[in-house]
């Protein structure tokens, strides 16, 4: 059965756009140098080709090489991966998501504080309100 086609990205996906994201533009012995595990040239070979035919990299030929580039940015991703979350397991309520932060102690009160500024910070005339 074949697969269905994603937007989600996998982990090993987004390691390799995290060292796009850090190193810029790399040929594929670049970004498999720079990964935190072993592979293969060629399984990293394929996961750029997927991610480019998922149109999340960018390649351009040089010489006799594809230099591979992010075609979306690490923000992208991840507003689009924390909305996918806050849908899927939480019914679209981000108010859940952050209790459930709170109650499994991946915000500590020091981290809530912060939030809490950033929360409070003005936004100017983003919304037309002052």
């Amino acid at each position: 059965m074949a697969r269905s086609k994603s937007e989600h990205l996998t982990p090993l996906e987004l390691e390799i756009m995290h060292v796009l994201w850090e190193k810029g533009p790399a040929n594929v012995q670049t970004v498999q140098q720079q990964l935190k595990r072993e592979l293969a040239y060629t399984t990293v070979q394929t996961m750029l080709n997927i991610l480019h035919r998922k149109r999340k990299v960018k390649r351009t030929l040089v010489d006799r090489a594809y230099f591979y580039k992010p075609a979306v940015s690490r923000s992208q991703v991840v507003s689009h991966t924390v909305g996918d979350i806050v849908e899927r397991l939480f019914g679209g309520s981000a108010e859940s998501l952050v209790m459930s932060l709170v109650e499994t102690k991946h915000l500590t009160p020091e981290k809530l504080n912060r939030l809490n500024k950033l929360v409070n910070k003005p936004r100017g005339d983003r919304d037309g309100n002052d």
